[in-house]
């Protein structure tokens, strides 16, 4: 959905994201088995938060893994979007905070850590705009690509849940939005049990 959300919804969103950052602060996930850390740093909001190490892998955790204090809440706003947009019947568990700076990009993925593939995925982008890749359900599908500008959402859901996807990298300089520069994408998601 290009432009769902206006220039002022994305400053008042922004302040919002600041701060969470503040609460609980970015880290740098690592790779399961390698610890290899990703380009990408993060945090979190809403009830659970999605972190990556090498030991304990991929998973969804109450609290952060730095300061041990819970997530701070997902914002309203989001949380009206989320109503919105996706009809589901439970609202959003987890919202991950990713910020891309740099050279930052996201490699070929699905979101598969999650218990119930019924609930879609919604993703927002506040920042400069980014090369979104998705393709098919097998990871050597083919894909194409789609600029994911600031203020546009973008819902996984029914046969598109489990695509692969990723983020291939962000064009630097192309929003105002972030004094930084750089991207925050704020993906939504149901966990399940």
């Amino acid at each position: 959905m290009p432009k769902f959300l206006d220039r002022p919804a994305q400053r008042r969103l922004v302040g919002e994201i600041r701060a969470i950052i503040a609460d609980a602060p970015l880290i740098t996930p690592r790779m399961p088995r390698t610890g290899k850390p990703f380009s990408v740093a993060m945090t979190n909001c809403g009830p659970l938060g999605w972190i990556s190490d090498k030991n304990g892998g991929y998973r969804y955790e109450p609290a952060h893994p730095v300061t041990g204090k819970p997530w701070p809440p997902i914002p309203d706003s989001l949380i009206a979007a989320w109503s919105e947009l996706t009809c589901f019947i439970y609202p959003p568990q987890a919202c991950l905070v990713n910020y891309y700076g740099g050279r930052a990009r996201l490699g070929l993925h699905r979101d598969e850590d999650e218990a119930d593939f019924s609930a879609p995925i919604l993703s927002v982008s506040l920042g400069d705009t980014a090369i979104f890749r998705i393709g098919g359900l097998k990871r050597r599908d083919p894909t194409q690509s789609v600029e994911l500008r600031s203020g546009d959402v973008l819902l996984m859901g029914g046969e598109s849940r489990l695509r692969y996807h990723g983020i291939d990298r962000v064009l630097a300089g192309t929003s105002d939005l972030l004094e930084e520069g750089g991207r925050f994408n704020l993906t939504m998601r149901y966990v399940g049990a």
